[in-house]
């Protein structure tokens, strides 16, 4: 799988908010790090 069709997003693991990379690299014990798929172009299209 290419890295291209990926998004890394940080989560407070309290709040599950989403944070900046820059808090979650400072406070590493209390985010989450999340990797989600991007759908291609393709598949967005309506019919």
């Amino acid at each position: 799988m290419a890295k291209e069709n990926e998004v890394k997003r940080y989560r407070d693991a309290e709040s599950g908010r989403y944070i900046t990379r820059k808090y979650a690299e400072k406070n590493p014990k209390t985010t989450v790090k999340e990797r989600d798929k991007v759908p291609a172009k393709s598949s967005l299209k309506k019919k």
